[in-house]
C-alpha cells in the first residue's frame, strides 16, 4: 500500500509540475509587453510603436511573431532603420514588421522536420525550414517558443525583409 501511496504521490506531483510549465510557458504577458521586457527588443518595440503597430500585436490573436534581436536590427545597412522610422516611411515599416508576423500560434515541435512555405500577415510568404534547425528565409531562430498571452515569439539573428513588388 506504501508503494501505491508514493506512486499517486509521484503522479500528482508530476502532474502539477506539467501544469505549472504549461502556464508558465503560455505566458501572461501579451506579445509587446513579452518583447518589451525582455530587454533585447528596444529596437523591435520602438519600430512597432512608429508602424503603429501596437494595438493589432496586443489584440487577442493569437500571432507567432518572429522577433528579430537590437543585434539583428544593427546588421541592417547603415541608416536604414533610421530611413525606416520616419514619419513618411510608416507604410514600409508596418509592412515589413507584418512580414515577420503569422496568424496563429505556431510552436517549433508543430513544424519540427518540415519544410514550408507560410503566409505572413504582410501578404506575402516565408520559406521556413525546420529539418535542422529553423531557419527563416535566411535568418536563424535562436530562441524557440517564448510565450505570450496572445500568442508566441520565436527570436530571430536577422530582420527578413519582403520580397520586392
Amino acid at each position: 500500500m506504501k508503494s501505491f501511496t508514493k506512486t499517486i504521490a509521484a503522479a500528482t506531483a508530476a502532474v502539477a509540475m506539467l501544469v505549472s510549465v504549461s502556464v508558465s510557458a503560455m505566458g501572461t504577458k501579451d506579445i509587446v509587453d513579452t518583447a518589451a521586457s525582455a530587454g533585447s527588443f528596444k529596437t523591435l518595440v520602438t519600430a512597432v510603436k512608429a508602424a503603429d503597430l501596437v494595438k493589432t500585436l496586443k489584440s487577442s490573436g493569437p500571432f507567432t511573431v518572429f522577433a528579430p534581436t537590437d543585434e539583428a536590427f544593427a546588421k541592417l545597412p547603415k541608416g536604414t532603420l533610421e530611413n525606416l522610422l520616419r514619419p513618411e516611411n510608416k507604410a514600409k515599416l508596418a509592412a515589413i514588421l507584418t512580414y515577420h508576423v503569422i496568424p496563429g500560434k505556431v510552436m517549433a515541435a508543430d513544424i519540427s522536420g518540415k519544410m514550408l512555405k507560410v503566409a505572413t500577415v504582410q501578404g506575402a510568404e516565408i520559406s521556413v525550414n525546420a529539418t535542422s534547425g529553423v531557419k527563416i528565409n535566411d535568418s536563424s531562430v535562436v530562441t524557440a517558443d517564448v510565450g505570450a498571452s496572445n500568442g508566441v515569439i520565436h527570436v530571430i539573428d536577422t530582420v527578413i525583409l519582403p520580397p520586392k513588388k
